[in-house]
């Protein structure tokens, strides 16, 4: 390769690795640096197609500060791992226009694994590393056909190259992936992220849980030992809101957390208690977590609040895993003090008249909270009221225009009205808000749980009983507790409409679901064995094995899988030396010929040529002339000349001729 010179088909396969990368991350990014980044590309594949010419240092510092300035504009002096993942990506992009030489080749080429590893910041699906692993292969092709520019089928030998080497190491990766101990580090600087999750959020008003029922995003899955609770029982509380402007409800305070959960016993990796259960929660970038109530914290990762909450103490940036067991016990405290009722009984000076009003007659009607909610909830079952993904605006007195006017509305709707009506009657009420039902998973092996099971419910303190579900949607909607979503509005047709390419969408056809639910059941498998494989994972799965284990003694285990994996490498490696096994197959094909003319008696030195050794051979044996000069002739024309990618299949076939008509008959 003439030095300074690229060949074209060397940069192809790393235009199509960065490619393959960027599209990991095209989701995230924005369309003005998707599109940067392409025109980049095109401008270099440009030059060296000897259309433009590179930019010189004036043009190319213009580029580079008019697109920093797009981006500073874009990210708005926010500095968080998204936006350094962006800039990464904008400088990457730019490198290359400076991409001339083979040493820029290679510097953009480590450049680009970097890449790779940063894409595992923001996506850790199993179709995503899929997507990363064989960009990084392409770019490794591209690293073969920059060194070897002759080479004829880049993709077939280069590719078949590459399988070897990686079904080589693959054993020794696996092992150290299950022995090397997960170890914390002695410090670390958090990740300050703003990148948009689905879910639910920490305040409440008319609207804003019916825009999640719209997204058929994962929330997480649960696994239980045996048969998961009936359908109308799957509360997962996550927030508890008890303060009311007269628009949206918002928590007051975060209540202090308990000790966190015992470490998960040995054994306790794949087998679960009859009361334990286990979930596996999406990113949300949010410290809570969800669960069932009247549950406790088993695994370390988590913590329970107060209120029966349960909290992470950092936020959730990535997929996480933890343990939960429901023991039956009440949740809240045994009585509220006097600043506490005062808290859940609180509402605005004025507004929602004939709410108030209806109240004090419930009030005036009934002897105790019980009998009341039992009206409350009565009127909502006999009067006209709907559950509906599409409420009317209500922006004025929302609670009057819902119980009285409208009468049509979401769960956020009807938590929000019996709250204030209960509330205003002298019951202390709150707002929960998390996700209610879930569907199996394959073979039922566990349950999703989707952004459209979001919901808001109502807790009333009963004096004796402590807290208390409330749900006024399973008295207007009972499809909603019992089915789910989908049924419960399958009259109105709005379930997932803006979601026209969701397989949610088509659960009804068979194929579709099975699909969904096989792939769902390989990405639940990959977060939870290799994404979620830390430290208590490591340690449990230890656990099961004879012997106390230890994170020395998985150091020094280890430490003796690479040092045998050395050993059997430098074995091998000498072994092929002595025996010529490390040579390029055809010259292993040459050095057969000589040793074959050799115990014929035909002499021949290390730096005969293979012409020369076919003239020596020709004269010795005239009758094989035609064989050997064949021979010569293909060794020449694979090494200096265009190969065909037959050469080897040739030379075989040749030295079995020559072997054959130079035995003795007899």
């Amino acid at each position: 390769m003439t030095a300074g010179l690229l060949p074209a088909r060397a940069l192809v396969w790393l235009m199509g690795g960065f490619a393959m990368l960027l599209a990991v991350q095209w989701q995230r990014l924005p369309l003005w640096l998707l599109a940067a980044c392409l025109l980049l590309v095109i401008w270099r594949w440009l030059a060296q197609a000897g259309r433009v010419r590179l930019p010189g240092r004036i043009l190319k510092g213009a580029v580079m500060l008019a697109l920093i300035t797009a981006y500073t504009a874009s990210v708005g002096g926010r500095f968080t791992v998204e936006t350094a993942g962006s800039f990464f990506v904008l400088a990457v992009a730019l490198k290359w226009l400076e991409t001339r030489t083979a040493r820029d080749f290679y510097v953009l080429f480590f450049i680009l694994c970097y890449l790779a590893a940063v894409n595992f910041l923001f996506q850790q699906g199993i179709l995503w590393s899929l997507l990363n692993f064989f960009a990084i292969l392409v770019l490794l092709i591209g690293l073969q056909v920059l060194n070897a520019p002759d080479l004829s089928h880049p993709l077939r030998s280069g590719g078949k190259r590459l399988a070897g080497l990686f079904l080589k190491t693959l054993p020794v990766v696996v092992l150290l992936f299950i022995f090397f101990p997960r170890l914390s580090p002695l410090w670390s600087v958090p990740l300050v992220s703003d990148q948009a999750r689905t879910g639910i959020s920490d305040t409440m008003a008319p609207g804003t849980i019916s825009s999640l029922a719209q997204s058929s995003e994962r929330a997480f899955r649960v696994t239980f030992p045996g048969e998961p609770p009936p359908h109308r029982e799957r509360y997962w509380r996550a927030l508890i809101l008890d303060r009311y402007d007269g628009t949206e409800w918002t928590p007051s305070r975060d209540r202090p957390a308990e000790p966190a959960g015992k470490v998960m016993t040995e054994g306790s990796i794949g087998s679960l208690k009859d009361d334990e259960y286990d979930v596996l929660m999406e990113p949300t970038n949010r410290r809570w977590a969800f669960g069932l109530a009247n549950s406790r914290a088993v695994s370390n990762n988590v913590e329970r609040t107060e209120d029966g909450l349960f909290r992470f103490r950092r936020p959730a940036d990535t997929a996480v895993q933890y343990r939960l067991a429901r023991d039956g016990a009440p949740t809240g405290a045994p009585a509220l003090s006097g600043r506490e009722r005062d808290r859940y009984l609180r509402l605005p000076a004025s507004g929602e008249v004939r709410s108030r009003q209806l109240a004090r007659r419930l009030d005036r009607a009934h002897d105790s909270d019980r009998a009341l909610i039992r009206t409350l909830m009565q009127r909502f079952r006999n009067q006209p009221y709907y559950y509906t993904l599409q409420p009317p605006a209500m922006p004025d007195d929302p609670v009057d225009t819902l119980l009285f006017d409208a009468q049509r509305g979401f769960c956020a709707h009807y938590a929000s009205a019996t709250a204030f009506v209960l509330r205003a009657a002298g019951i202390p009420s709150r707002i929960v808000v998390g996700y209610q039902g879930g569907s199996p998973g394959a073979d039922n092996e566990y349950l999703i749980v989707r952004q459209y099971d979001a919901h808001a419910w109502v807790e009333a303190w009963i004096p004796g009983a402590g807290w208390r579900r409330i749900d006024p949607t399973a008295a207007i909607s009972p499809a909603r507790i019992e089915q789910g979503l989908q049924e419960a509005v399958a009259d109105e047709g709005s379930f997932l409409s803006g979601e026209w390419a969701s397989p949610e969408k088509y659960h009804d056809i068979e194929l579709v679901r099975w699909a969904s639910l096989q792939i769902d059941r390989i990405n639940y498998h990959w977060q939870r064995w290799v994404v979620g494989y830390q430290g208590q994972t490591q340690m449990d799965l230890m656990g099961r094995l004879p012997g106390n284990w230890s994170l020395t003694k998985l150091g020094y285990l280890s430490a003796g899988v690479v040092g045998a994996a050395l050993l059997v490498a430098g074995i091998v490696t000498a072994w092929r030396q002595r025996t010529g096994r490390h040579r390029d197959p055809v010259q292993r094909l040459f050095h057969r010929w000589r040793r074959q003319l050799a115990r014929r008696g035909v002499d021949s030195s290390h730096i005969d040529t293979p012409v020369q050794l076919a003239d020596r051979a020709s004269a010795r044996f005239p009758e094989q002339s035609r064989l050997h000069q064949a021979f010569a002739r293909t060794i020449n024309n694979y090494y200096y000349g265009e190969a065909s990618g037959s050469e080897r299949r040739r030379l075989r076939w040749l030295l079995k001729r020559m072997k054959g008509a130079g035995r003795t008959p007899g």
